[in-house]
C-alpha cells in the first residue's frame, strides 16, 4: 500500500497523509462473520466513567476473528483483502475446502486467490500457521499464542512481527517488536509473515475531527485544571504542575513499571527497551 498526500486547498489537508486503500475491498463485510457493536462511552455497567475522553464516533461492525487457526491440513483460498475498522491491521476472507468462511489477520503481501494452510510441518509460506517447534530459527512471525490452543494473543498489529531467536528445551526464545525476548512453550502456533498495513505508522490525521469520529474525546491537560481535579491543577499563571508528572490518582507517569505477574515471570529473559 502507498501513501496519499493531498494538496493544500484547506487547513486539515494541508498536514494530511492517508494510507491509500484502493486494493482493498470496497463492498460491505460478510455479514455472517460480523457482530453489532454498541459504544461504551467509558462507562462501566454502573454508568460512571472508567476511561476518560472517550465517546460519540462513528458507529461501526466488529469482524469476527479466527485467531486459532484450528482447520488443519485444509488448503483455504483468500477472496479479498479488507479494511477492519476495530484494528490497524487488513483482515483477509478465506474459504476453505470445505465451504467454511472465516476472517484472518492478514499478512504483509498477501493476495487475493493465495492459497494457505494450517498444521503440522507445513511450507514455510506467508499466511501458513504452524507449531512454533516446525518453523525455523530467524523467521518473522506473527499472531502467536502464549499457550497451545490459547488463540494469537502476540504481535497483531499493523506492520508488527517477532523473530525466532533460538530454541530451549520445549520452549521457543521469541524477540518480540518491543525488544522484549521471552520464551514461548514450541507447541503453541504462529502465523509466518509480518502484519500488513506497515504504513500505518506514517498516517498524519490532519484535523482533530478525524479523531472524533474514531470515538477519541478532547483530552484536558491536568495543568489547566484546578488542585481538587487534578494533581498539576492550580497555581497563579501557567505553572508547570509543580511537582514530577503524574496521573490523575497519583501514579507516576514517567516509565513506572506497574506488571505485577509473578507467575510469567520466569518466561521473559529480557525486558522491553526503554523509550528514549
Amino acid at each position: 500500500m502507498s501513501l496519499k498526500i493531498f494538496k493544500p486547498y484547506t487547513k486539515s489537508t494541508r498536514g494530511t497523509v492517508m494510507v491509500d486503500r484502493k486494493n482493498l475491498w470496497k463492498g460491505k463485510p460478510l455479514k455472517s462473520l460480523t457482530l453489532g457493536k454498541s459504544s461504551t462511552g467509558g462507562r462501566n455497567n454502573l454508568g460512571r466513567i472508567t476511561s476518560r475522553s472517550k465517546g460519540a464516533g462513528h458507529k461501526n461492525k466488529y469482524r469476527q476473528i479466527d485467531f486459532y487457526r484450528k482447520k488443519d491440513d485444509l488448503k483455504a483460498k483468500v477472496e479479498r483483502i479488507e479494511y477492519d475498522p476495530n484494528r490497524s491491521a487488513y483482515v483477509a476472507l478465506i474459504k476453505y475446502e470445505d465451504g467454511i468462511k472465516n476472517y484472518i489477520l492478514a499478512p504483509s503481501r498477501l493476495k487475493a486467490g493465495d492459497e494457505i494452510i494450517s498444521g503440522r510441518n507445513k511450507e514455510l509460506k506467508i499466511g501458513n500457521c504452524m507449531q512454533l517447534s516446525d518453523i525455523p530459527t530467524g523467521t518473522d512471525i506473527h499472531n502467536i499464542e502464549l499457550n497451545s490452543n490459547g488463540g494469537g494473543k502476540l504481535v497483531r498489529s499493523a506492520g508488527s512481527s517477532a523473530q525466532i531467536a533460538g530454541v530451549d528445551e520445549n520452549y521457543c526464545i521469541i524477540k518480540l517488536n518491543s525488544g522484549e525476548i521471552r520464551k514461548i512453550i514450541n507447541t503453541a502456533r504462529a502465523t509466518i509473515g509480518s502484519v500488513s498495513n506497515s504504513d500505518h505508522q506514517n498516517i498524519k490525521i490532519g484535523k482533530a475531527g478525524r479523531n472524533r469520529w474514531k470515538g477519541k474525546r478532547p483530552s484536558v491537560r491536568g495543568v489547566a485544571m484546578n488542585p481538587v481535579d487534578h494533581p498539576h491543577g492550580g497555581g497563579e499563571g501557567k505553572t508547570s504542575g509543580g511537582r514530577s508528572p503524574v496521573s490523575p490518582w497519583g501514579q507516576s507517569a514517567k516509565g513506572l513499571k506497574t506488571r505485577n505477574n509473578k507467575r510469567t515471570n520466569k518466561f521473559i529473559i529480557s525486558r522491553r527497551k526503554k523509550r528514549k
